[in-house]
């Protein structure tokens, strides 16, 4: 009969905190009760422990058992408490001593034969106990590249429970150590010489590439629509370490991680197909909500490919995420919050029937309209860059320029990204892009001459403008300057941003 104390992490979205797991082992009636706001999946974990505990050889106490799990108040859910468990009753009942479970944060499913299975979000999970000041961690194996990822603490990998059992009484024990970090090779990314014609479309991914900002394209199958959006990934500039395991942190929590190269360390592109719910799309589910495609995106692109056939609510959905970089899912059990900056590209038809001419649309007037008013107006207003494409109507032409590749595109995109970072940093603002930049710092930090701006405020009195693209456009003329290499923007950069926001009918 005793008391130990053993430790785990809960997550709420990508956010960890430190549970510490109380086992009491008394005198009474054999059961076993749970406390703490477990969920479903958690209470199972009783007899999940009970049946691994009797298979690795080791006895499980004939007595009362009260297992608490603090913060009492705060929702638990998921089986990666399970090796936790085993572990502080095992110690509670004396079986194994507790002087290393102190320190130790341990995470992982038991199955019915004692193996130790692996678990989402070991990456959010360590960096919670590191912050929690534990210096030791177990994990499963297979996790064991992704927990690799975090520094500063000892890390073990186990494949039963008996192994860990044998660590904790201090017998030389077959725990993995950590592999050396590898670095992910490098994703082949499509090269924009594929794409044929198109130079309106492929200067305005250069500038939204630039820039950061959200691109609309609209035109007749076949144009290449899909294809530019596929080709922004290579032009962005690769993710910071800090980035890099931000995203890999969402990524886990979602259970979509390699498991030979976890960390993500290029910008993600994510491709949502139009019947896709707001849960896939934004995050959902039971109990606490897991992370969707707009989160999945994060410091990536998010392509909504015939985004008129989507669903207007769910589309809508994104309205939020586009201005905040956030998502909150609010549930029983708490607010999730996951991160969302991502760019969106979104690519439609100009109408239902969609023909390779636009003269041979049967569509009238209406029904086209009702078609592109499927994309609303507030969600139009957060999309900078709007580019109508055309048919292409030769595939190959002697005389014509070849095409720039992306390495080209790529090499003027970093050059303007740098001299934005520069420009802000220079007066103590951390923002990485153009697209970051808060509309009042734009009209007042750094506020353009009334000249340069006048066919804003013309745009503005005549109600063709709202107060948000104002700011948008700004954005953009400052993306425009820097991919000229001018020091701020000019008025042919301002009134080029405000035709890049033009949606005109075919």
């Amino acid at each position: 009969m005793g008391l130990a104390q053993a430790w785990s992490v809960a997550l709420h979205g990508v956010d960890g905190i430190a549970v510490e797991i109380e086992a009491d082992v008394g005198v009474g009636q054999p059961r076993t009760h749970l406390l703490g706001l477990p969920d479903a999946s958690l209470h199972e974990s009783k007899e999940r422990v009970k049946a691994a505990v009797r298979n690795s050889e080791e006895e499980w106490p004939k007595q009362r058992i009260v297992l608490g799990l603090s913060p009492a108040n705060l929702p638990k859910g998921g089986s990666s408490y399970d090796l936790a468990i085993a572990c502080a009753t095992l110690a509670a009942a004396g079986s194994i001593p507790c002087e290393r479970l102190a320190t130790t944060v341990l995470l992982g499913e038991l199955a019915l034969d004692g193996r130790v299975r692996a678990v989402r979000g070991a990456l959010p999970a360590l960096l919670a106990a590191r912050r929690a000041g534990l210096t030791t961690a177990i994990v499963p194996v297979d996790v064991l590249q992704e927990a690799a990822l975090v520094d500063g603490i000892d890390l073990h990998g186990a494949q039963t429970l008996a192994e860990v059992l044998a660590w904790l009484r201090s017998e030389p024990a077959p725990l993995h150590p950590p592999p050396q970090p590898a670095d992910p090779p490098l994703l082949a990314v499509p090269d924009l010489a594929d794409v044929v014609g198109q130079p309106e479309a492929r200067w305005a991914l250069e500038v939204a590439a630039a820039g950061a900002h959200h691109l609309l394209l609209t035109g007749p199958p076949g144009t290449g629509k899909t294809m530019l959006a596929e080709r922004l990934p290579g032009l962005l500039p690769p993710l910071t370490r800090e980035e890099s395991l931000a995203v890999t942190a969402v990524h886990s929590v979602a259970g979509v991680l390699s498991s030979d190269y976890p960390l993500v360390a290029s910008p993600p592109f994510v491709n949502v197909h139009h019947t896709t719910s707001i849960a896939a799309l934004m995050g959902g589910g039971s109990g606490m909500a897991k992370p969707g495609a707009a989160s999945r995106a994060h410091k990536g692109v998010l392509f909504l490919d015939e985004a008129c056939e989507f669903g207007q609510k769910t589309i809508d959905a994104l309205r939020t995420a586009l201005e905040e970089g956030e998502v909150r899912i609010p549930r029983r059990d708490g607010i999730a919050r996951y991160p969302a900056r991502f760019q969106l590209i979104l690519a439609t038809n100009p109408c239902p029937c969609a023909p390779p001419k636009e003269t041979d649309c049967i569509c009238t007037s209406t029904v086209r309209r009702r078609y592109q008013s499927r994309l609303s107006g507030p969600l139009l207003d957060r999309v900078d860059l709007r580019v109508r494409m055309r048919a292409t109507t030769a595939m190959a032409n002697a005389d014509a320029t070849p095409p720039e590749p992306t390495a080209v595109v790529r090499a003027r995109v970093l050059k303007a990204r740098t001299r934005a970072a520069t420009r802000w940093s220079a007066h103590g603002h951390t923002w990485s892009a153009n697209a970051l930049v808060p509309g009042p710092a734009l009209r007042k930090e750094f506020a353009l001459p009334r000249p340069t701006t006048a066919l804003l405020d013309r745009a503005l009195a005549l109600g063709a403008l709202t107060g948000r693209g104002a700011d948008r456009c700004l954005r953009v003329a400052w993306t425009l300057a820097d991919l000229a290499e001018a020091d701020r923007p000019t008025q042919d950069h301002v009134a080029a941003a405000l035709h890049f926001r033009e949606r005109r009918a075919p």
